[in-house]
């Protein structure tokens, strides 16, 4: 008798295994047996068959579409926020065959709205030379651009198209302060491709120079993809707000991303286009030096009073600093490859702020205008002085080499 629930029980299992071993796979009790296994095995999926000539095709099928997750909503909601700011920008240029026949030559470009007037703002270099400049916006509406202003020692043209209705603004952050690893967002057109997002970080915050080797004070470096075509469009922080405008890939002969990509920082932008307004051209202030940021271990090396600083490695005769009479280097060095003069004054100050690198002085720079009387905390030597300076009109001082202030 206590023998008979055991066998009872080894009689189903052997049951069990007979009809899945034997049947269950290909026989009446597969299908049965998918559906057990497999919505155990996958939750919230469910099983969908398709009969053709091949036979029956199983597959499993979410049941339902899934919840983006945080991030994702993130992306998404700065896309949207973002997108409709953003134009297309077609320039066509004429150039002349082997017959000098006419050549029509298109570029393309990104841009963003400015206001409800239809002011947009992109690169120099997108609309340089063009002879006819053309809008798209994300409605897909097409319009005829005017060029209003260029600002090449800054790559920033103002463009402006009329009759356009249900423009939509960009909102312009401010550029101080950002962050390396802080997330950022390129939105433009790479290789024609309207409305294309990429996300990244920014890399670096550095002084580089630009497509025409124009020097660009606090560029915002970023590893999001940069392509041709992104030129002029916005760099967004996570809050879908304008921190920069595109502008150039370190791209080591390749036309194309390398992670390696750069911005002009939005407050750079908002100088030159209070500039527009009040002038009708660009008048920004300039001391009129070559310099050399200056860090504790090159303080160190040059017995300098101060382990930080901008070192005047040249002064540009007849400029602001001539004539205040502030000095440049007169030894010559080698930092690196590159030839430099040393022994000039140490800026670590401008109107009582510190001054402590390129970044420091160009965020005091855009805070003043051509004709503006400032005053420069030098070390001349080991003696630190005050000096007033009345500052100049950069386009009064054109200067292709060496880094401007």
């Amino acid at each position: 008798m206590k023998l008979r629930p055991v066998v009872l029980v080894l009689l189903l299992l052997t049951g069990f295994y007979y009809l899945t071993t034997h049947f269950a796979p290909t026989g009446t009790f597969a299908p049965w047996v998918h559906r057990v296994f497999s919505t155990a095995a996958t939750p919230g999926a469910a099983p969908a068959t398709v009969t053709g000539p091949m036979g029956t095709l199983e597959l499993t099928q979410a049941s339902a579409a899934p919840a983006f997750d945080t991030e994702e909503q993130q992306n998404i909601a700065v896309y949207k926020k973002a997108l409709p700011s953003v134009v297309n920008i077609t320039s066509t240029a004429v150039a002349f065959d082997f017959f000098y026949g006419p050549v029509p030559q298109q570029g393309q470009g990104s841009g963003f709205i400015l206001n409800k007037d239809g002011l947009i703002l992109t690169n120099n270099h997108v609309i340089n030379n063009a002879q006819r400049v053309e809008v798209k916006l994300s409605n897909k509406h097409t319009y005829k651009a005017k060029v209003l202003a260029v600002d090449k020692g800054h790559d920033l043209a103002l463009l402006k198209i009329d009759n356009a209705t249900d423009l939509v603004p960009a909102v312009l952050a401010d550029s101080r302060g950002l962050t390396v690893g802080q997330r950022v967002y390129a939105i433009g057109n790479p290789f024609g491709l309207q409305g294309t997002m990429t996300r990244g970080i920014i890399s670096a915050i550095r002084s580089v120079r630009g497509p025409e080797q124009n020097p660009i004070e606090d560029a915002i470096q970023t590893d999001a993809a940069v392509n041709p075509g992104n030129s002029g469009g916005p760099l967004l922080n996570s809050r879908g707000e304008v921190i920069g405008i595109t502008t150039m890939i370190a791209s080591n002969g390749a036309d194309q991303s390398s992670g390696v990509g750069f911005a002009i920082p939005i407050n750079t932008a908002k100088a030159v286009l209070s500039d527009f307004e009040k002038y009708g051209y660009v008048r920004r202030p300039s001391l009129d030096i070559v310099t050399l940021p200056i860090g504790p271990d090159i303080a160190q090396q040059l017995g300098l009073p101060s382990d930080y600083g901008i070192l005047i490695d040249q002064v540009i005769p007849g400029g602001a600093a001539d004539r205040a009479g502030l000095r440049g280097g007169n030894q010559r060095a080698y930092m690196g490859n590159i030839p430099v003069m040393l022994g000039g004054d140490l800026i670590v100050g401008m109107d009582g702020q510190d001054i402590a690198n390129a970044q420091d002085l160009s965020a005091a720079m855009n805070s003043h205008r051509a004709g503006d009387v400032v005053t420069l905390t030098i070390f001349r030597g080991r003696k630190r002085m005050d000096v007033k300076v009345t500052l100049s009109d950069a386009k009064d001082q054109q200067r292709q080499m060496g880094q401007r202030a």
